[in-house]
């Protein structure tokens, strides 16, 4: 029975604390076989089976229709109830300043993958409806990125470098034909993306968005900061009109930087002219529109303001044939029609894809969680990685490359008062009368500008650097993730750069479970409460008692450290133990076997003696060897069987003795330290592995064998059940060495030596 008592918040004058209560609890002491009649534990399962699952899965009604339609194809479920008066000006606004976005950045980040600007355009158009009638997030903007336009770039440039199209002009000079290796740089970026796009596809329709848990912060956040220098670098070659070598592979990033820096005496003039001018102005109005974001309603679309000026005064200025600053070229207008990828590509593509997905779905789910908590709703991670590989999927048939959510953008849709994906149908509006009817007078652009806004727009990802500091202030393993991420990314490219921080990040989630906290807990005087006595002054140990606490769940990687640590912390070492004792016993066998020959030769010598007194007539009465005898001649009663002595040379264990009913079994008890029960607190452990299950075993036996009882205490339901399936339990390992607490462990303890008015304060009444 349980009697519990609560009594109302309370001031205590003295010590200047407010108490929140007190309550007393009146039950009796529970171990695992009396929890489970007492909550009548069942046995029955609350899962759906495999075949009931099965069945659920093919009944087919209206309901179960109209809920996985409503589940895969968003757009249904709010479409139909948007509220067209409240949300149409906001989202027409939001819609629009994206839109406007989208066309420079659209054309930008074309040259990021080092493909023509109208692709970025694309990029900018389907994959936006795609995701309007898929995607569960409001507020972000699907489009054109630089980490993942970076990520492009890498591997077109590999599969169609300018070598492979080399061409022999007048006077013995080589030309690159640009017509056929931007044709092919398509194909190899349309056919990453849709490979890409499948991995997305078929890792959300096996439920595997969790995945994107393994990729912490500190890692997506260096990995982007790492990749902007990347992006940066790939850009400086426009900003100062040089020519490059390419380079591949593990530190192309630093040999690309060495290689800019000395064609520097190569510098066109008239490109860094146009790069520094758009530079100032970008930053400038930037800033300007941070400064007074809460004062004017939408903010000044500068990127779109300079592109068209740029391209205006390059048009009547002649910069394009009177400076030869590089320009954007022919953009036709229209659209082409779908293509099939290059399956042949995928073999070379594999590796490559499958970081595109990773990354994008990573940077697309942090964004669109972010947008979620702030505005309370909730965004489907399985939904948006299918989506995703829908955009991707889709984009890559119709000449669009690898996409994810902008973080610039995206911020923009939100402050501007977009609620919903209409805004994004908007802004794929104007990106589509941009591509029909405009897109052919941006052609004398310079490429110097584009790179501008690009490295404008990097700014956010620049201001991760600040991570550092607060980084090391609050927790150093992410630190170092965030370092390693970032070094490895910059040094051995992207692809390898991620392979490299992911497995680091593993690892250190295998060193924290392999360095846990081990404690031995004591009691704070008048409570129940058990708290380790390295931290808390109050908390006391108990006579007799270790109380072990682990802070990581007992598995294959820390089971024999696990032993090592309950051995030090209780000071108890098996091994001498074990030592000592079968030295005891071998002993204790040698004197044995000693005393049975000395009785052996006494009696055969008291068979002479006899023999020969009876042939001199002479009989004496012998005594019992039991009896108290003194004399010479007469048995020797220090080599008597129950006597115990050590005669080890090495520094042995000073040996106490505890009656019989102090421990299980009538065992005695051999420890230096006087103790006697040693509770295992398992209560954060969540699983049961067979080591770990095997450890235990040992434990109960190679602590027995010296005397020493073990309880296990705050064992969770389905760490029972799993030491039950690895036939954890026995004999010698009863369920009554399970307890609900390490108080009713502890309790159970002082019942058993009968010690229920003991001197340590230790209350059978829980009292706060």
């Amino acid at each position: 029975m349980v009697v519990c008592r609560f009594c109302s918040t309370r001031r205590n004058m003295e010590d200047g604390y407010t108490t929140f209560g007190e309550y007393v609890v009146h039950r009796e002491v529970l171990d695992e076989s009396r929890l489970e009649t007492v909550a009548q534990k069942g046995t029955w399962s609350t899962k759906p089976t495999v075949s009931e699952r099965m069945k659920d899965m093919l009944r087919c009604s209206v309901s179960q229709v109209k809920n996985v339609l409503l589940t895969w194809i968003p757009i249904l479920s709010w479409l139909p109830k948007y509220p067209f008066r409240e949300n149409i000006i906001s989202d027409l606004m939001s819609g629009c300043s994206v839109g406007i976005m989208h066309l420079p950045q659209g054309m930008a980040y074309a040259l990021l993958a080092s493909l023509r600007p109208v692709l970025g355009l694309y990029s900018s158009l389907y994959p936006v409806l795609v995701y309007c009638i898929f995607g569960t997030s409001r507020h972000i903007s699907i489009g054109t990125f630089a980490v993942i336009s970076i990520m492009v770039g890498s591997v077109t440039e590999r599969l169609a470098p300018d070598s492979n199209f080399i061409l022999n002009g007048t006077n013995g000079s080589e030309i690159v034909n640009l017509a056929a290796r931007d044709s092919y740089r398509v194909q190899v970026a349309c056919s990453l993306t849709v490979l890409s796009g499948i991995f997305q596809l078929l890792l959300g329709l096996v439920k595997f968005g969790f995945m994107v848990t393994y990729l912490s912060e500190p890692l997506i956040r260096g990995y982007t900061t790492a990749s902007a220098c990347h992006v940066c670098v790939s850009q400086l070659k426009y900003l100062f009109g040089v020519k490059p070598a390419r380079f591949t592979g593990p530190f192309a990033l630093v040999y690309t930087l060495v290689d800019v820096c000395r064609l520097f005496p190569q510098t066109e003039i008239p490109e860094l002219v146009v790069s520094l001018v758009a530079l100032a102005v970008l930053i400038i109005v930037k800033e300007l529109n941070d400064c007074y974001r809460q004062k004017i309603p939408l903010p000044i679309p500068i990127e779109l303001i300079v592109i068209i000026t740029a391209t205006v005064v390059t048009y009547f200025c002649g910069l394009n044939t009177e400076y030869s600053v590089d320009v954007v070229g022919e953009i036709p207008t229209g659209f082409k029609p779908p293509r099939a990828p290059d399956t042949t590509l995928f073999s070379q593509l594999i590796g490559d894809a499958f970081a595109v997905a990773i990354v994008g779905y990573a940077i697309n789910i942090s964004l669109g969680k972010t947008f979620a908590i702030k505005h309370g709703y909730k965004v489907d991670s399985n939904q948006e990685l299918v989506s995703l590989g829908l955009c991707n999927t889709i984009g890559g048939l119709f000449r669009c490359y690898a996409v994810t959510s902008s973080m610039s953008r995206s911020l923009v849709q939100e402050s501007t008062g977009g609620k919903t994906q209409v805004a994004g149908m908007i802004s794929s509006v104007i990106v589509l009368i941009a591509v029909l009817k405009i897109g052919s007078l941006f052609e004398d652009l310079p490429k110097a500008v584009l790179s501008t806004i690009v490295f404008v727009n990097l700014k956010g990802m620049f201001k991760q650097f600040m991570d550092l500091p607060m980084l090391w202030k609050t927790n150093k393993v992410d630190l170092l993730v965030w370092l390693v991420t970032f070094i490895s990314t910059i040094l051995l490219n992207l692809d390898l750069g991620l392979a490299v921080s992911i497995g680091f990040s593993m690892l250190t989630i295998i060193f924290k479970t392999q360095l846990p906290r081990y404690s031995i807990l004591g009691n704070v005087p008048g409570t129940e409460l058990y708290l380790d006595i390295d931290a808390y002054k109050e908390a006391k140990e108990i006579p007799g008692i270790k109380i072990f606490h682990s802070s990581a769940t007992i598995n294959f990687t820390n089971a024999e450290m696990y032993l090592e640590s309950l051995q030090e912390k209780s000071g108890i070492d098996i091994g001498k133990l074990q030592t000592e004792k079968k030295k005891q016993e071998a002993k204790q066998r040698r004197e044995q076997e000693k005393q049975k020959k000395r009785e052996k030769d006494e009696a055969k010598k008291n068979r002479l003696n006899k023999n020969k007194d009876n042939q001199n007539g002479v009989v004496l009465s012998m005594p019992d060897t039991d009896s108290d005898i003194s004399g010479k001649g007469q048995i020797n009663w220090g080599y008597h069987s129950n006597r115990v002595t050590s005669d080890s040379d090495s520094d042995s264990y000073e040996v106490f003795t505890v009656d019989s009913n102090q421990g299980e079994g009538g065992k005695k008890s051999c420890c230096r330290s006087g103790t006697h029960s040693i509770i295992l607190d398992v209560s954060v452990t969540s699983s049961m592995d067979t080591v770990a299950v095997k450890t235990l075993k040992n434990i109960f036996s190679d602590f027995g064998d010296v005397g020493v009882t073990i309880y296990l205490a705050g064992c969770q339901a389905c760490v029972v059940e799993q030491m039950e399936r690895a036939n954890f339990f026995s004999e010698a390992v009863p369920k009554s060495c399970l307890f609900v607490s390490v108080h009713d462990a502890v309790l159970h303890i002082f019942k058993k030596l009968g010690q229920e008015d003991n001197d340590f304060d230790v209350s059978c009444v829980t009292q706060m």
